[in-house]
C-alpha cells in the first residue's frame, strides 16, 4: 500500500458510469417492474452504494477511506440502464475506486435481479468520468472526443 501520511487531507470526488445492455423485452420488464426479484434500479442503488463503502476489502492496495457522500443512480435507456455513481471524502488520497465500485457492484445487480429473463445482458463501458482534488489536480473525461465503441456508445445512449 502507498504511504499517504505525508499528503494533506483535502476534499476529493470523483464520477463513474456504467452500462447494462439489455434486449427490449428486459427492458420492458424493467420499466413495468415486472421482475421475479423487484426492482432492479432501486437495489442496484444501494447495493453500489454499499460496495462503494467496503472499496478497501474488494481492492486489496486499496486504503480505506472515511465517505462523506455517495451517491449512485440507475436510469433507464433506450438500449439498457445507464449507472452513475458521485464519491465524496475529505481524504488523503483520492475516491476513485470507491466511485468505479459502486458502478460495478451496481451493474452486477441489475445482472443478478434480471438474469432470469435474459443471460445475455451485457454489463459494459465502466469508466472514470471525472475526479476532483488531491495534488494531481482534476480529470474530465470528453466523451465526445472518446475514441473507440465506448465513446460511440455513449453518445448513442445520450440520443
Amino acid at each position: 500500500m502507498v504511504d499517504v501520511s505525508a499528503k494533506a487531507v483535502t476534499t476529493r470526488s470523483a464520477i463513474a458510469q456504467g452500462f447494462v445492455k439489455m434486449k427490449p423485452p428486459v427492458l420492458k420488464a424493467v420499466r413495468r417492474l415486472k421482475n421475479p426479484k423487484g426492482n432492479p434500479l432501486e437495489v442496484a442503488r444501494i447495493a453500489g452504494i454499499a460496495a462503494a463503502k467496503r472499496t478497501a476489502e474488494w481492492i486489496p492496495l486499496c486504503h480505506p477511506l472515511p465517505l462523506t457522500h455517495i451517491d449512485v443512480t440507475a436510469r433507464l435507456c433506450k438500449n439498457g440502464v445507464e449507472i452513475r455513481s458521485h464519491v465524496v471524502a475529505a481524504a488523503q488520497t483520492g475516491v476513485e475506486m470507491e466511485a468505479l465500485v459502486a458502478v460495478t457492484a451496481a451493474a452486477l445487480t441489475v445482472y443478478d435481479m434480471c438474469k432470469a429473463l435474459d443471460k445475455g445482458i451485457e454489463i459494459t463501458d465502466i469508466y472514470l468520468l471525472e475526479k476532483t482534488g488531491g495534488k494531481s489536480g482534476d480529470f474530465r473525461r470528453d466523451v465526445r472526443r472518446n475514441a473507440g465503441a465506448s465513446g460511440k456508445a455513449a453518445r448513442r445512449r445520450k440520443r
